[in-house]
């Protein structure tokens, strides 16, 4: 399939065309970007509207589909929830709800309906509730008994028609999650842990569910006026260190699609939870990203959540006349595209006519892939704005740089409107993995601190050398207050405080009074 928005050129070094075009016809003094790539978007679903703001385990974060790249008859869907953990967040480390139904739904023939839902719930145990901890020593795989808290996890696949159940057949049951990276000292082989958590379906699929390295990447100081109203705030990637929870599932192609003939899905995903009456209620939606961010303004925000691809009708207004684009040209004055913005009705609502577009397609809020497309051997970060079709809008990648292509197409990229937009954040701070799950392993809890700024172990033994020493006591050139401050570090400090409290309370009674 030849490139439906081909540009000559894959250099986007973003400075120089930037200066030269669309900001310079918009008037913005080269003087004020000249060590600065412009860009004006938001993150993905993170703290998108007022109510989910405050329950974060129920939290979609992003979505992503694709064609698997080491098995194309296979789609991979990563679903994640909970924005911005702390990797050193404990001693109640991320888990999921038990008390929610984590849904992902397939509309496979663009009815704006789902025919196909995969759902997740999970249950959560305690080995040992008289301690406070999540793991009471080093955890060497999923059954260890030193790993106190743990999950599982039971797959339901239930097929739908008319949004009536048909079917319902139960894909896995008792599946272990992958815990939470508490640190080296506690995980020393947390590659293992993943591993042990990878679970094959029949059929030839997989499934995952754990905690990851949050993928997606951006500067999130857009929300500071635009990146500081003068572009001063832009190319940091201000989710570097964070994790997520993720649910990753890979699916034989056809189980998914309609037929061969009509090979594209529609993907979103849900979270129900569970009220004070026992009935679930849908408190979450996501599908394509950055819509409940800078799309749907605050009256909508968790209307949008609680609400069916099958209403969207309701917010297309939000589509057609957006706001991000006025403030852009308020701030920054690069004239807005006119409206009504059917070009991004065709895009995002419909997807793109030729590549992701199902016949007969209702206009929904759904991230569309199209499972014919063979992966790329070569991902372009832009996807299918520069000529790469196995990537976003076509589904959306990892590596896929969602803040600037979607930028750019709502300052006008298909409507003649040329721009090299973008936050100066093009890639992920850790790479992905080349099987499933793909996403990256969680940054663990010994380095969440010196993630953070701090120069190194030096730091930490000069800020908490003394303070790590017993009350009345001084160091006797033996080293132990070093090996615990040094040890604090990589996430071992409370085990190594304890022995060497001990060691300093025997010399003590060995003394003579």
């Amino acid at each position: 399939m030849t490139p439906l928005f081909s540009r000559s050129g894959t250099g986007r070094k973003g400075l120089v065309s930037l200066i030269c075009g669309a900001l310079a016809a918009g008037g913005l003094a080269a003087a004020g970007v000249a060590t600065l790539e412009p860009g004006a978007a938001s993150a993905s679903s993170h703290r998108e509207a007022p109510l989910i703001s405050g329950t974060p385990q129920y939290d979609n974060t992003d979505l992503y589909a694709f064609v698997s790249p080491d098995k194309p008859d296979t789609t991979t869907i990563v679903a994640n929830w909970i924005p911005f953990e702390e990797p050193a967040g404990g001693p109640n480390f991320y888990t999921f709800a038990d008390d929610a139904q984590y849904d992902i739904h397939i509309d496979n023939n663009g009815d704006a309906q789902g025919e196909l839902l995969f759902r997740y719930t999970f249950k959560t145990h305690v080995k040992n509730k008289n301690t406070f901890l999540y793991n009471t020593g080093a955890v060497k795989s999923l059954d260890d008994p030193n790993l106190n808290i743990t999950q599982t996890y039971d797959i339901d696949l239930v097929k739908l028609h008319n949004q009536k159940v048909v079917s319902k057949t139960r894909l896995a049951d008792n599946v272990p999650v992958a815990p939470s990276n508490v640190g080296k000292a506690s995980m020393p082989d947390y590659a293992k842990l993943r591993s042990q958590a990878i679970y094959k379906t029949a059929g030839g699929g997989a499934t995952f569910a754990g905690q990851a390295d949050d993928p997606f990447f951006a500067d999130l100081r857009v929300f500071d006026l635009l990146y500081g109203g003068n572009l001063s705030e832009v190319g940091r990637d201000t989710l570097k260190g964070y994790n997520v929870n993720t649910i990753a599932l890979q699916v034989p192609n056809d189980l998914i699609r309609e037929s061969s003939k009509q090979p594209i899905v529609g993907i979103w995903s849900t979270t129900q939870r569970r009220n004070a009456q026992g009935y679930y209620e849908q408190v979450s939606r996501l599908g394509n990203p950055l819509v409940n961010e800078v799309v749907n303004p605050q009256k909508d925000k968790d209307k949008f959540n609680a609400s069916q691809p099958w209403y969207d009708a309701q917010f297309l207004k939000n589509v057609t006349n957006p706001e991000l684009p006025k403030l852009i040209e308020s701030i920054y004055k690069i004239k807005a595209p006119a409206e009504p913005r059917n070009d991004l009705v065709d895009v995002f609502l419909k997807g793109v006519k030729g590549l992701n577009q199902p016949p007969y397609v209702k206009p929904a809020e759904e991230l569309r892939l199209n499972t014919s497309i063979k992966p790329s051997m070569h991902p372009k970060r832009l996807g299918v704005l520069d000529g790469d079709n196995a990537g976003f809008p076509n589904g959306r990648r990892l590596s896929d740089d969602v803040i600037d292509a979607s930028l750019q197409v709502v300052e006008g990229e298909l409507v003649g409107s040329k721009n090299d937009l973008g936050d100066a954040v093009d890639k992920n701070d850790k790479g992905f993995d080349k099987y499933f799950p793909y996403v990256a392993e969680p940054t663990a809890g010994s380095r969440g601190a010196l993630a953070k700024g701090t120069s190194g172990n030096a730091d930490v033994r000069s800020q908490l050398g003394d303070a790590l020493q017993p009350a009345g006591s001084s160091s006797d050139g033996s080293g132990n207050t070093v090996l615990i401050a040094a040890s604090a570090a990589s996430g071992a400090a409370g085990i190594l405080l304890i022995g060497t409290a001990f060691a300093w309370w025997r010399r003590r009674m060995q003394r003579p009074y």
